[in-house]
């Protein structure tokens, strides 16, 4: 078991806790208060037989929150909103998105609830969020709970993302309910359970979607000021504000993506809706870590033209981008040098300062990704200039891909050739096979293994196992999950007794499927 991330019954000890006293958590309402259009206060669904499966202790620390009382019955009520700190007035989010290409102009938490806003350690307010809270207003049908594997699935990929450096939304907790839902994959009921996220915020493309089309300026301008205020609060007096946010927005999504794709991370779900303005990984649903490198790998059971592929993840991104800068159109209008001249001169206007802000997307990938790739190929402290690493990059790929090599443990072989270990590497092609001229090229450069060994994880969720742990967590047994959060929450330095998790499935394995359980 994970010492930090601990699965535990609810306590109803008695004694004198501080918490009997004062409640040991405040939470704010901001944005219920400023966009009420985009708030619909509601309540959580009470469970009568709630159980503690997983906490998050540095979170929960990180957060000011005593993991103690957490685990109290009064923490595990909070937990699960039914018993609301000081300042908290829950609310489902309204937003809308385009998903899979399909514009829904009402989407919102049909079973989710902001809870309200926390102050972080570093000052930082940090959204507390639940999933599986049962159904809202905006529910799509369904019975808008959650079943425990999913929402474990959310926890341990956003803990691994975290662990690799990637912004993300994180689970504070995972609480059983005591119920039984059904889905639609399962023949059978399954365990229900709560997700509490941590985020930045839940600010969306879709949010400001649904903003411009409520045709109320107003309501989109206090929704720009608000994702101004919260995450660019250096633009905040700069006179165009939707300009800024804009830029802002597409410079983080570029760096995320750009993450994404060095780590070989398939979002699997990238509709505007799970576009997180403040440049976080958000909703784990059909997501999936690449195995064997394939630009086409798609993993979702519904994403049945792969439109969000593996290596489609950039272009969608600028896609979905495009989609916030159209949202956000009459303000760059009101705001831009020819606001006082007539409409369609100032819109004009508008569209040109949004391209322009889009036209930075390209290399702001590149720049993020042949820096991420420089550090894994070891060479940050060598002279090679950026078209030679990604041509080398671009050679090593094409033949991780051209015989179906393991992405992730590619890179870590390769940090064993650059020990001079080459059969490391060469052992990963099959008989026949070896790598080509660009290899030589390589181990000519001044090269840091040591370098290597910190850019390219060991340990990544491998999907057979991940369904595996779940599998055997919806059975009841967390045993299996708690091993495999201890390799992916500290995945650069080998362990004895993991060597599994750094391996991908074995040859003959079925294509790895994944769902929108979350």
């Amino acid at each position: 078991m994970s010492a930090e991330h601990t699965n535990v019954p609810t306590s109803t000890a008695g004694g004198d806790h501080p918490a009997a006293h004062e409640h040991p958590v405040a939470l704010g309402d901001a944005f219920a208060r400023a966009l009420p259009e985009l708030a619909v206060p509601w309540e959580a669904t009470r469970f009568e037989r709630p159980e503690l499966l997983e906490l998050n202790e540095p979170l929960a620390a990180e957060l000011g929150i005593d993991p103690g009382w957490l685990r109290s019955e009064p923490g595990v009520r909070f937990l699960l909103g039914d018993e609301l700190a000081p300042g908290s007035s829950p609310v489902a989010q309204a937003y809308a998105g385009h998903q899979f290409g399909v514009y829904v102009p009402r989407l919102g938490d049909g079973r989710a609830l902001l809870l309200g806003e926390a102050r972080d350690a570093s000052g930082s307010l940090r959204d507390l969020h639940l999933k599986g809270s049962g159904r809202t207003p905006f529910a799509r049908g369904g019975d808008g709970f959650a079943a425990v594997g999913p929402m474990l699935r959310e926890y341990l990929m956003g803990e691994a993302m975290h662990a690799l450096g990637i912004p993300t939304t994180r689970a504070l907790a995972v609480v059983a309910t005591g119920g039984r839902v059904m889905r639609d994959d399962s023949l059978d009921p399954l365990p229900g359970a709560v997700l509490v996220r941590a985020a930045s915020s839940h600010l969306r493309v879709g949010s400001f979607q649904y903003a411009r089309s409520l045709a109320d300026r107003g309501a989109l301008r206090r929704l720009t000021d608000f994702a101004v205020a919260r995450h660019f609060p250096e633009a905040r007096d700069d006179g165009r504000p939707a300009l800024r946010l804009l830029e802002g927005v597409v410079e983080r999504q570029a760096r995320l993506v750009a993450s994404w794709m060095l780590v070989g991370f398939v979002h699997g779900v990238m509709n505007t809706d799970n576009t997180a303005i403040s440049g976080e990984t958000i909703d784990y649903g059909p997501c999936a870590f690449l195995d064997a490198y394939d630009p086409t790998a798609a993993f979702s059971s519904i994403d049945h033209a792969g439109r969000y592929a593996y290596g489609r993840q950039p272009g969608i991104a600028l896609w979905n981008l495009t989609r916030l800068a159209e949202a956000l159109l009459p303000l760059l209008a009101e705001q831009s040098d020819e606001a006082a001249d007539a409409g369609d001169a100032a819109m004009e206007a508008a569209k040109d300062t949004a391209l322009a802000a889009l036209d930075a997307f390209a290399p702001a990938y590149d720049r993020a990704w042949t820096d991420g790739m420089r550090a894994k190929l070891g060479l940050v402290g060598s002279a090679a200039p950026d078209e030679q690493v990604r041509g080398l990059a671009s050679a090593l790929l094409a033949e991780l891909q051209e015989h179906r090599i393991d992405f992730t443990g590619a890179f870590r072989a390769l940090a064993d050739t650059a020990r001079g270990r080459e059969e490391s590497l060469r052992g990963l092609f099959p008989a026949g096979a070896a790598p080509g001229p660009w290899l030589g090229e390589w181990r000519a450069l001044s090269l840091d293994p040591a370098a290597m060994d910190a850019a390219n994880p060991a340990y990544v969720p491998r999907n057979h196992l991940a369904d595996e742990a779940l599998a055997a967590a919806t059975a009841g047994d967390l045993a299996s999950f708690e091993r495999m959060l201890d390799a992916v929450t500290s995945p650069f330095e080998p362990r004895e007794g993991l060597e599994r998790y750094a391996l991908p499935a074995p040859p003959g394995a079925p294509r790895h499927v994944t769902y929108c359980g979350t």
